[in-house]
């Protein structure tokens, strides 16, 4: 059933997103642009994917701590590259109550500062060494151009931020909460990632190397869904963060820092959703199994969809019962619009044969099932479920990665078709910021080296590089 509440996706696909974001009750706007309000159910699809990180830091030795909001500007003077990069967005206060402040405090962007200042009182010996953090919080960049989840004046997120005593530990680290941001895209949103190292031009504001994860949506564009950096001892120096090592010598340590934000909702609905809405990889969403009693009125309906409610809750599925007054077409839509990956549909004759039906989201399928295994058949169509919504993201994905020889392809496939395009480029920052210029794309990631022509300028070229037009 089409849900006439939402423009079709393939007509107007920046409509079709807003419409999604609201009527699936995601967010709302409020009074300041740039600032959403995250309503219950989109705040639960990042808490999912919070809980699914948090454990990941915590196995790999990272303890989780807080910052305060506001950062005094002359300490975000302190690392002149990183100062000028986010200059531009930094929203300042300037007053306490009625009086003017003696310094501007910024509200932060980010928080490499404030841990390097706080990693210089508390680190003296390599025993000290390493030191793994993570916060949770919102920060706040003031964007001219604003979209629900995709860029925000502010937003919630999570930066981890790490010092090492050896380069080799600091890159491996990297590298590592790279790996673990890439396996939860596949794992819980079903989403597969292109990766890669950023260009010199990219890379994040201070960092000597930034790795990404990037995302392509329906609509043939990209999304970076996370980054890791590597600051090597920029920060250390800037900061004046050392350590006496086992020889009792003064060595400045290495730094990373690496992030993850609630675009990760965006990414959600633009790589899975359809015209009737959401579509929720099943382990990522707040609902999992929705229960429709058909005619509910007659006896033992209802009673009956509360006991299938109570099996599956007892085995960790999140389940719910629509036991409103709504029609069960209202509600069918409704569950579809919300992008519920399971829904069971049970009446009287179904109780009658001890049986239910299922029905898939991400495919409309729909299957009878025997109450007697419903717990097996719902992990089971879970699992098929997410299974599926990744496959068919990974061909969407491999289907739209081309290879190109020339700048005049180049431009084609850009326009005809969108999606990364893979090209051989010299390095030279001037011809990245002619094609930027001339089309829009961008480099995303470098795939690796090249021993072609760059398609720009045509010298030797040193990288293979990905482009693409981005959210």
């Amino acid at each position: 059933m089409k849900n006439e509440a939402i423009c079709k996706r393939d007509e107007d696909f920046a409509q079709w997103y807003t419409d999604i974001c609201l009527k699936a009750e995601l967010m709302d706007y409020s009074s300041i642009k740039g600032f959403i309000i995250y309503r219950p159910y989109g705040y639960a699809i990042w808490e999912n994917i919070k809980n699914y990180l948090d454990k990941e830091f915590k196995r790999t030795g990272h303890d989780n701590v807080y910052m305060p909001v506001l950062i005094p500007e002359s300490l975000l003077q302190k690392e002149k590259e990183h100062v000028e990069g986010f200059a531009p967005e930094c929203a300042i206060v300037t007053k306490g109550g009625s009086e003017e402040l003696e310094e501007n405090l910024i509200i932060r962007p980010t928080s490499e500062t404030l841990f390097c200042e706080h990693f210089a009182k508390i680190v003296k010996s390599y025993r000290d060494l390493p030191k793994k953090y993570n916060q949770w919080c919102s920060v706040v960049r003031w964007e001219k151009t604003t979209r629900p989840f995709l860029r925000g004046s502010e937003f919630l997120w999570q930066e981890g931020h790490t010092i090492h005593a050896t380069e080799e530990e600091a890159r491996e680290e990297t590298l590592t909460m790279l790996k673990i941001y890439k396996d939860m895209a596949k794992d819980l949103l079903a989403i597969p990632m292109v990766t890669g190292r950023k260009t010199e031009k990219e890379k994040f504001a201070g960092a000597l190397e930034t790795y990404t994860i990037e995302a392509l949506m329906h609509d043939g564009k990209v999304l970076q869904s996370g980054t890791s950096h590597y600051f090597g001892d920029g920060f250390a120096k800037a900061f004046n963060m050392r350590y006496l090592d086992k020889n009792n010598q003064q060595k400045y340590v290495y730094q990373t820092s690496w992030g993850l934000s609630t675009r990760t909702i965006g990414a959600i609905i633009m790589v899975h959703g359809d015209d009737n809405g959401l579509v929720l990889p099943p382990y990522v969403a707040p609902t999992q199994v929705v229960i429709i009693p058909i005619k509910q009125e007659e006896e033992g309906v209802l009673d009956k969809a509360y006991e299938l409610e109570a099996t599956l809750k007892k085995q960790g599925i999140r389940v719910t019962v629509d036991s409103s007054d709504n029609r069960p077409g209202w509600k069918f839509s409704e569950a579809e619009m919300r992008g519920i990956p399971v829904r069971i549909e049970i009446g009287p004759k179904d109780i009658e044969n001890n049986q239910c039906i299922i029905a898939k989201r991400n495919t409309g399928e729909k299957i009878t099932a025997s109450i007697t295994n419903i717990v097996d058949d719902i992990n089971n169509t879970l699992e098929v479920i997410h299974n599926e919504m990744y496959d068919k993201a990974l061909k969407h994905l491999n289907d739209n990665i081309r290879k190109v020889s020339n700048y005049d392809e180049f431009k084609n496939v850009l326009t005809d078709k969108g999606g990364f395009i893979l090209a051989d480029w010299c390095g030279d920052e001037n011809c990245e910021n002619k094609i930027k210029e001339e089309t829009s794309a961008t480099t995303r990631c470098i795939k690796g080296d090249s021993q072609g022509k760059c398609i720009y300028c045509q010298k030797d070229a040193k990288y293979e590089v990905y482009f693409a037009k981005s959210y």
